[in-house]
């Protein structure tokens, strides 16, 4: 079984923090919120046992990678950059890029904007779909109104970083067990029981307190912890405070297809939805779109939750790609 080893490159300007392992084609693996390279451990040793070089960074604002001070440094278009650099870091010319949660817009934009880079794309979660003709936050503040939306929640400076840094275990536990298939939420994801949007984040989710789920161990729990200690959750909330400049920026991508061969998996229980509409969305932006796989019963954290068919999904995918 390969090693994974950490250490720390330059890219775009950034000290970013990597963990890394095997030998061969080079494949990126970009986490979410509230997540770090460490999201991707089952996948590190299985993808480079099949024959890749696997490299899951710290993406910026996270973990040991550098966290910018300013909310405009955050973009998709430096989040993207970031990882373009980090693959001429490293030497190569070409990649696979796979994304999970926040990941996965990255590795969508990074095929759409440098599809002579990124020879192929792969998300978990999130699907992708044509630009829409109004900037997202304001059609969410229409749909959901006076209720609560974590994204609308997340947006002024300092609100959400008090409640998730006020007790980060406790933080981490309801975050990771809470969107996760382990649980049948009753909270501000479901629109049947919608909360105010006077609520907190954390307030509606169980917290599981020591009796974890069988795919998540006190370590995992532990790791996670002393990565936002370090880091605070600043950074990363950041990412959601760029949403409708994102749309802004990105108006020449109107109408765009991605190129490079793609491939998506979701679970049943994931609380990004998922439904044909969805798909032909994903359908209709990506012309290559090698594979689509639904796994059930399974939540928001596909590859922690059910790493065996991730890989096995992922590893099917590289391997067709040549």
């Amino acid at each position: 079984m390969s090693e994974i080893t950490e250490r720390d490159i330059q890219s775009n300007g950034l000290n970013m923090h990597i963990a890394e392992a095997g030998e061969g084609p080079l494949v990126v693996l970009c986490h979410g919120f509230p997540e770090s390279w460490y999201s991707w451990r089952h996948q590190l040793r299985a993808l480079s046992d099949a024959g890749y070089h696997v490299v899951a960074p710290d993406q910026r604002g996270y973990g040991g990678t550098d966290a910018p001070p300013n909310i405009d440094e955050y973009t998709i278009f430096h989040l993207v950059g970031d990882i373009v650099g980090l693959v001429d870091a490293l030497g190569e010319s070409q990649a696979v890029v796979v994304g999970h949660d926040w990941g996965s817009p990255v590795a969508w934009n990074c095929a759409n904007l440098r599809p002579d880079i990124f020879r192929g794309v792969a998300s978990l979660s999130v699907p992708i779909g044509p630009r829409g003709s109004t900037a997202p936050l304001v059609a969410i503040k229409e749909l959901f109104g006076d209720r609560f939306f974590y994204q609308l929640y997340f947006q002024t400076p300092g609100v959400a970083e008090h409640e998730l840094q006020n007790d980060i275990p406790k933080t981490m536990r309801k975050m990771l067990f809470g969107a996760s298939g382990s649980v049948n939420r009753n909270n501000m994801f479901e629109p049947s029981n919608p909360a105010p949007d006077s609520a907190f984040m954390l307030e509606r989710m169980p917290d599981p307190g020591d009796d974890l789920p069988e795919w998540l161990s006190k370590e995992d729990v532990d790791y996670y912890v002393s990565q936002f200690q370090k880091a605070g959750f600043r950074g990363g909330l950041n990412w959601y405070r760029n949403i409708d400049r994102n749309w802004e920026l990105s108006g020449c991508l109107q109408g765009s297809k991605i190129e490079p061969p793609a491939f998506f998996m979701t679970g049943t229980r994931d609380v990004v939805p998922f439904s044909e509409n969805a798909l032909s969305a994903m359908k209709a932006v990506l012309p290559n779109l090698v594979d689509v796989v639904v796994l059930d019963d399974i939540g928001h954290w596909t590859q922690q939750e059910a790493p065996k068919a991730v890989n096995e999904g992922l590893i099917r995918f590289l391997n067709g790609l040549g």
